[in-house]
């Protein structure tokens, strides 16, 4: 398998200059522990900081955007319940200190945009629907800056945000990016476990200890995900999708199989682990925002990143054991799902 390491193929440097709006560089490298529970709705220093932190740590808050979202809020809760904390939606100060204590380095730093940064090819527009797919070349980024908010698990709001004025497409511009390429290495991973009503995929070691977390969006009521345990059978960079009529999607009128390129905005995103149920893996997506926030067909979907950081640290064999939603609260988790839009 193929490794993906940030570290190997980016210049980093830690001196960044100060940006406008109160949330630069500085701001971020800084921050305090916020003495209250933060805004969901409001991009924050300090949670942009708590986010770089849980990534590091192997505890995905998802797309860092600098919101105290549902996803960072769960990825803050499983490191909490990890190292033995009381866990609530505060930011107590152990945690806060637990992961800056295990954090080396700079949370935003600048990056010098590369040639193959901008080189592309980009998509002039990602088609909304499926059958409108087949026919391109690859289901690449549509800009540089896509694919940059993706290489460093940012939002391209928030990339905007740090960098007023910048622009995104110039081989030489330098820009302030998270710094994840400090993460934690994963161990060999020896049990996945999917929590359907909580929307969540963990990892855990050879001694069962929790090792990684990740959001997910997990399956919808007209096409449930899998229960019970599964194995991972294969995985692989950069899937073609393979659609069949058996899926009766509702937005598909082919009634013949057909095949879309491989890309990051690929209908499986850029990363594919394979389960031992005909058509089912965990896989990627081409709208990290709405990981854990959509329904999926059945599968197993999570941002781009977080799937190849998986791949890379499973091997076939490899147990995922499915967690149904316990009875009293099946009802609930079904109106949920309905309320999401599904996607591939």
């Amino acid at each position: 398998m193929m490794r993906w390491v940030i570290g190997a193929v980016i210049s980093l440097w830690v001196t960044c200059p100060a940006l406008a709006n109160n949330l630069d560089a500085a701001a971020v490298n800084d921050a305090a522990r916020p003495a209250k529970q933060p805004a969901t709705d409001k991009v924050t220093a300090s949670v942009v900081k708590l986010q770089v932190l849980l990534d590091r740590a192997q505890f995905s808050p998802g797309e860092i955007d600098g919101k105290f979202g549902e996803n960072a809020q769960k990825a803050l809760k499983a490191f909490a319940e990890q190292n033995g904390f009381a866990s609530d939606k505060t930011i107590a100060p152990e945690l806060w200190d637990r992961l800056s204590a295990a954090s080396e380095g700079a949370m935003i730093v600048e990056y010098k945009i590369t040639d193959s940064d901008v080189k592309g090819p980009f998509l002039k527009e990602l088609p909304s629907k499926l059958e409108d797919m087949k026919s391109l070349q690859a289901l690449s980024y549509t800009s540089a800056r896509e694919g940059l908010a993706e290489k460093f698990h940012m939002s391209e709001d928030l990339l905007r945000t740090l960098n007023p004025g910048k622009s995104f497409d110039k081989a030489g511009e330098t820009i302030v990016v998270a710094n994840v390429s400090a993460q934690r290495e994963l161990p060999r991973i020896a049990r996945l476990e999917v929590d359907k009503t909580g929307e969540t995929l963990k990892a855990f070691d050879g001694s069962d200890r929790l090792v990684a977390f990740y959001p997910a969006s997990i399956g919808s009521p007209d096409r449930p995900t899998p229960s019970g345990a599964l194995k991972v059978t294969a995985t692989n960079e950069k899937p073609t999708y393979h659609y069949n009529p058996e899926y009766k999607f509702h937005s598909v009128k082919s009634k013949k199989p057909f095949d879309v390129k491989p890309g990051p905005n690929n209908p499986v995103g850029a990363y594919w682990i394979g389960l031992s149920a005909q058509g089912y893996g965990i896989h990627g997506t081409a709208e990290p925002d709405k990981v854990s926030k959509s329904a999926s067909h059945g599968c197993v979907r999570l941002t781009n990143w977080d799937v190849r950081r998986l791949g890379d640290n499973v091997k076939r064999g490899t147990p995922v054991v499915f967690l149904d939603a316990p009875t009293d609260s099946s009802s609930r988790q079904q109106e949920k799902s309905r309320g999401k839009r599904a996607s591939h």
